[in-house]
């Protein structure tokens, strides 16, 4: 299925894995909206809105940067506007923007967990709520939420409950989605990674350089959900899927070019 003229706005797409993906669509032909908040670049994290458009433009896509912080409504509803101006539409919504903290209940400020509830599943609802009409009338249209398959055991609950409260409600959003839209041919699915993903996130805030080298790239995150889009509503939706299952799925099982130190040790992400 041809990505040439079907649109994809992608949050937090500056950097990281909404980069990656924004950059293996762009191969496609993909028109790409890069919905992020850096316009100038912070050292620590790398990239803007504008230094990711450039490599889009370069990858083969078209690109739209739009500064949006997807906390305020007004700035999305603005973001949405832009991008139908500019492609004519919306096919395709990818929630990548998210906000971590792995702290147990004392040590999270109020400012965190309102933070992380604001960003992770406020956030990601005004923007499927806001690109639903465009939806409606899209080209295979898709939402992918980068979030894990819920689990009630207690190993997953008791060490961050913020943090995974606010992970589970993005996955019960995009499996709600996928039984509300049903009927409007719109697939809704969860996608989350088997390994650590080498991110800004990683090497600042959880293991550093250690946890890096034992961690996959951002590629395999992009390549899976590339094939995420290739099906239709029908065939694909509802699903928290793992990105070695769709990988797998399409008879890929070697996935040694996707780690930081080929043949290393890899570290299971959370919830894993």
């Amino acid at each position: 299925m041809s990505f040439q003229n079907r649109t994809v706005f992608i949050t937090g797409a500056s950097r990281g894995i909404g980069k990656a993906i924004a950059l293996r669509l762009a191969k496609e032909k993909a028109n790409i909206v890069v919905a992020a908040k850096s316009v100038e670049e912070d050292p620590r994290l790398g990239g803007t809105i504008f230094s990711a458009a450039e490599e889009i433009e370069k990858a083969g896509g078209k690109a739209l940067a739009v500064q949006v912080d997807i906390r305020h409504e007004d700035q999305i509803q603005a973001a949405v506007e832009k991008a139908v101006a500019k492609f004519g539409g919306i096919d395709v919504v990818i929630n990548n923007a998210s906000a971590i903290q792995l702290t147990p209940t004392e040590q999270t400020d109020t400012k965190r967990f309102d933070l992380m509830h604001s960003i992770n599943v406020r956030g990601t609802f005004l923007v499927v709520k806001n690109c639903l009409p465009w939806l409606k009338k899209g080209k295979n249209p898709h939402i992918i939420t980068l979030s894990p398959p819920i689990s009630l055991e207690p190993k997953w609950m008791g060490g961050h409950i913020a943090y995974t409260l606010t992970k589970y409600n993005m996955s019960m959003l995009a499996l709600g989605w996928a039984a509300e839209f049903k009927g409007m041919g719109i697939a809704s699915n969860a996608l989350w990674p088997r390994t650590t993903i080498d991110t800004a996130a990683v090497r600042n805030l959880l293991g550093g350089e250690a946890l890096a080298k034992m961690s996959r790239t951002p590629e395999i995150i992009a390549d899976s959900i590339y094939y995420i889009l290739q099906k239709t509503a029908d065939q694909c939706s509802g699903n928290t899927f793992i990105d070695e299952q769709v990988l797998a799925a399409e008879g890929i099982t070697d996935l040694d070019q996707y780690a930081v130190v080929p043949g290393g040790m890899l570290y299971n992400d959370l919830f894993i």
